[in-house]
């Protein structure tokens, strides 16, 4: 493993393996700990100042959530998707959000609707500011919102898992191409749907928007 770029963030309220956890969790979403990178427990451990036991529980829980890979005799390592999993997954997140914004068309408060709108302004000052980290993650924040007006416990949990696999990628490509003004467009349609209570057009333009996303993301990963 090459030298680290990151550090232990601590939390007197968690257990040390979801205080490690979260650190590497961190690190691999934000591309300080690469794709195909080694994972060595014991420097790890002395890195972060900590024992090898919550270190080596941390990497298990990465593990279920698709971002690790254990292999026998050698350790673990970052996973690394292969092209065929990303759009395996978006085809997934697709149908997901085509089915979310549906509901949420049907189901979202008045309370929602602002706090999108209230997103569309930090979209706004992100893209003025060039801050793709930013943007990004308001995005995300977006999506959850959308999500969770759904009211469907399920649906939500499918959705946080392939967002959690997928976030690295939607950086990295997010800071390698100019496509936020085209995203904020894609955000107004599914809003203006929402305000409508259009559980159609929201669908449509919902599966629209992660199809361009998907055409950038696959672009980037053949260009890098």
């Amino acid at each position: 493993m090459t030298e680290t770029k990151f550090n232990i963030n601590t939390n007197e309220y968690l257990p040390l393996r979801d205080v490690v956890f979260n650190t590497l969790r961190d690190a691999i979403l934000t591309g300080k700990l690469v794709p195909g990178e080694r994972l060595m427990e014991n420097q790890l451990a002395e890195k972060l100042g900590v024992s090898r036991t919550p270190v080596r529980e941390a990497l298990r829980m990465l593990e279920l959530e698709n971002l690790v890979e254990l292999v026998p005799r050698k350790g673990a390592q970052v996973l690394d998707m292969t092209e065929k999993d990303i759009v395996n997954i978006l085809e997934i997140r697709s149908a997901l959000e085509g089915l979310a914004t549906s509901l949420a068309c049907r189901k979202m408060t008045k309370e929602c609707l602002q706090q999108l709108k209230n997103m569309e302004v930090d979209f706004e000052r992100a893209v003025a500011e060039n801050d793709v980290e930013r943007f990004v993650d308001i995005d995300e924040d977006f999506h959850d919102v959308i999500f969770q007006a759904t009211e469907n416990d399920k649906l939500i949990q499918m959705f946080r898992n392939l967002k959690i696999q997928l976030y690295r990628y939607r950086m990295a490509q997010a800071k390698s191409d100019n496509s936020m003004s085209t995203i904020v467009a894609h955000h107004r349609s599914i809003l203006r749907a929402l305000e409508n209570h259009d559980s159609e057009e929201g669908a449509a333009v919902a599966q629209g928007h992660i199809k361009y996303q998907t055409e950038s993301i696959l672009r980037f990963i053949k260009n890098k």
